[in-house]
């Protein structure tokens, strides 16, 4: 906008076609709403602007203003989030803390001789740091500490929280592979089960997965707002926001083709497991069901966890990153997302449920660490056959088919 200054007389109105003169009272008028310092018309400096300019500023004004009373609309109440998230966080807290203290230090009593004890090793290892941003997290959230402690949680602690979901869920997925090569394809022992092949996949999924959120970090460059309501986008520039945008999709990506290859490996599971069944004439449902539960729980786990998550996680990106249409379908979005991550947060405590469930080396060393009496010497020959044995010892007809897969089930 143009303004156009005269020093005139400050009781003179000057009335023209385009043109209406200010005077010194409306001149303090015109400080306040176009924001001109006072002195350059307290000697009788005059304002002209034109009535074209006058329209189209009111029109901006006002269009400000109801974008600012929509973006007050959305500072919607967090009070119920911010007070039962923390409380869930925190027993869930606790419990990861005990129980991944406890796998690693079984795990690391037992030699990784196969590639399915190196990926369980694997998930230990990226749970237990997991478990470590869930308390900076709950701080966070209850307001403990200044705002640098909010910006550490921005910059460092979220990022990593979500660079070890995705390991954990990548892990997941490699499990799955091994399991379908060792029941389906048992006669022959392919690179992908060595191993060596194993160890070096498992570091490759490390470095891609710290190397691509590394950017979220790094691009977390603003100075923070040195408030207790800092948003962890504010922190973000441009390229920042367009990187975490594109992270999320990245995620997305790998999630589902995560889950499409679960649901290929556990399908001919099932298939090989029914089979053996069948051939092994076993009649006690029981075993029957516990064999079935044995199968599918690496499944069950990741579809609790991770699934209800990236159904809404797209959605809610959008509104971080751009201008949300509706302020009421932004506070849904951001409950549904608040819910969803702290189920996936549930899966540092799930998980061993599979090192019981799976590994029998693991259960033993566990059951041996809970009476406090040492493995006999016999049982502790480190045979990587883990677990979901499929318990068909009564059959008599094709007991050696049943056999061979209720061992390959176990690794």
């Amino acid at each position: 906008m143009h303004f156009h200054i005269h020093t005139i007389s400050s009781n003179v109105y000057q009335n023209k076609d385009r043109t209406t003169e200010l005077d010194l009272v409306q001149a303090k008028e015109a400080e306040k709403e176009y924001n001109i310092p006072y002195s350059t018309h307290r000697f009788g400096v005059l304002y002209t602007v034109t009535k074209p300019e006058l329209e189209q500023h009111h029109r901006v004004m006002a269009s400000m203003n109801v974008s600012q009373g929509n973006s007050s609309k959305c500072d919607f109440d967090k009070s119920v989030t911010s007070v039962v998230f923390p409380c869930l966080y925190s027993l869930l807290f606790l419990a990861a803390l005990v129980l991944n203290l406890l796998a690693a230090w079984i795990f690391f009593q037992i030699p990784s001789t196969s590639t399915f004890l190196v990926y369980l090793k694997n998930v230990v290892a990226a749970d237990l740091l997991m478990t470590f941003t869930v308390l900076v997290k709950v701080l966070n959230d209850l307001g403990v500490g200044s705002w640098r402690l909010r910006a550490f949680y921005c910059r460092y602690s979220a990022v990593l929280f979500y660079a070890t979901m995705y390991i954990s869920i990548l892990l997941l997925g490699l499990i799955s592979l091994d399991r379908y090569l060792k029941i389906v394809h048992p006669l022959g022992k392919s690179v992908l089960q060595k191993v060596g092949f194993g160890q070096g996949l498992s570091a490759a999924v490390w470095v891609v997965m710290f190397s691509l959120a590394l950017p979220n970090t790094v691009l977390s460059n603003k100075e923070p707002i040195q408030s207790s309501k800092l948003n962890c986008m504010d922190m973000k520039n441009k390229a920042g926001l367009e990187w975490h945008e594109g992270f999320n999709y990245f995620c997305q990506v790998l999630f589902w083709c995560t889950l499409v290859l679960m649901v290929f490996c556990y399908t001919f599971i099932s298939r090989k497991v029914y089979e053996s069944i069948q051939a092994s004439h076993s009649s006690s449902s029981t075993r029957t069901r516990q064999t079935k539960a044995k199968v599918f729980i690496v499944v069950v786990v990741f579809f609790i966890c991770f699934a209800p998550f990236h159904f809404v996680r797209v959605p809610y990106t959008l509104t971080q990153t751009r201008n949300a249409n509706s302020c009421w379908v932004k506070y849904q979005l951001y409950i549904a997302k608040k819910t969803a991550l702290w189920l996936c947060a549930t899966n540092i405590c799930l998980d061993p449920l599979i090192y019981i469930f799976l590994c029998r080396m693991f259960r033993r060393k566990l059951t041996a660490t809970l009476r406090r009496k040492p493995l006999p010497l016999g049982s502790a020959e480190y045979r990587t056959e883990t677990s979901t044995r499929l318990e068909m010892s009564s059959v008599v007809h094709n007991k050696h088919i049943a056999t061979e897969v209720e061992r390959n089930i176990n690794d």
